[in-house]
């Protein structure tokens, strides 16, 4: 990975500086459900991305029921805390003020560290975001958590979750995004540019389908680079956009790191969007 240089791709989160390709862990420590069985390999991989220059990992407790974030506690064991942003979420069935407290201290206490960005996992309209965010702030408080943002959530959710707020700001939406799905270009992206509020883009590879594109291959050939880097590429060619692809083994994350460092045509960028 000689040559990339990273630092040519740090975005804002709140006040920290992260990697604009972050490591995601949807899967890593199971789904739904723990599971144990690829423990060692994760940490492994994860302390590999952490190794190339990527500082950015975003976990939830829904993940593997909260063994993602068990993973993610001993991979960064070793290292200095104040090098590492750490994203994780509250599912929504623990959106009351009591709940948001209880879980985000369970996520602590499975991370074995401190939440740098914690997020509202998917809306809830069964309880008030005022409620939430209440308990959010709250945690900022008492330095369980460092920033507070939400996902999947549309524009005018968003600014109810500003609205509400009253010491603090919500400083990052995570939603799906990618070459494929651009929904947040029409309103939500610009809102966010705006109020300089990152935009943190899951599924940027449609779970591998746009690692596939002979067009985007083709696009590739003139930078040597793949049709995942170009995808990742386009992503995080606008100034508040953070990709998160999955993180979970040692190919993937070089290809992913080798994302960074360069850019796009804007010829090229454009031409990226027929190709899908």
């Amino acid at each position: 990975m000689k040559g990339v240089n990273v630092f040519k791709d740090l975005k804002v989160i709140g006040e920290d500086k992260v990697t604009a390709i972050g490591m995601g862990t949807w899967g890593i420590g199971g789904y739904e459900t723990p599971d144990y069985s690829n423990d060692n390999e994760s940490i492994e991989a994860l302390r590999y991305g952490l190794e190339l220059g990527i500082n950015l990992i975003d976990t939830a407790e829904f993940y593997g029921a909260g063994h993602s974030e068990e993973i993610v506690g001993k991979a960064i064991k070793e290292y200095e805390r104040e090098s590492i942003f750490i994203i994780s979420k509250v599912w929504p069935s623990h959106f009351r003020y009591k709940d948001v407290l209880k879980a985000a201290k369970n996520s602590v206490k499975r991370l074995n560290t401190y939440i740098d960005l914690y997020l509202l996992h998917w809306p809830n309209p069964d309880v008030p975001l005022s409620e939430t965010m209440r308990a959010m702030e709250e945690l900022v408080d008492e330095g369980l958590i460092r920033y507070i943002g939400v996902s999947n959530f549309n524009l005018s959710l968003l600014q109810e979750a500003q609205s509400v707020m009253k010491r603090y700001e919500v400083v990052a939406n995570e939603v799906k995004y990618s070459l494929r799905d651009r929904w947040v270009e029409k309103e939500l992206l610009p809102y966010m540019e705006k109020e300089r509020i990152a935009l943190i883009a899951y599924t940027p590879l449609e779970k591998g389908r746009l690692a596939k594109n002979k067009c985007l291959a083709e696009i590739g050939k003139k930078y040597n680079k793949t049709s995942a880097q170009v995808a990742l590429n386009w992503l995080i060619w606008k100034e508040n956009v953070i990709a998160i692809p999955k993180a979970n083994n040692r190919k993937h994350l070089e290809e992913n790191f080798g994302a960074m460092g360069w850019r796009l045509s804007k010829e090229d960028y454009e031409k990226c969007v027929r190709c899908v």
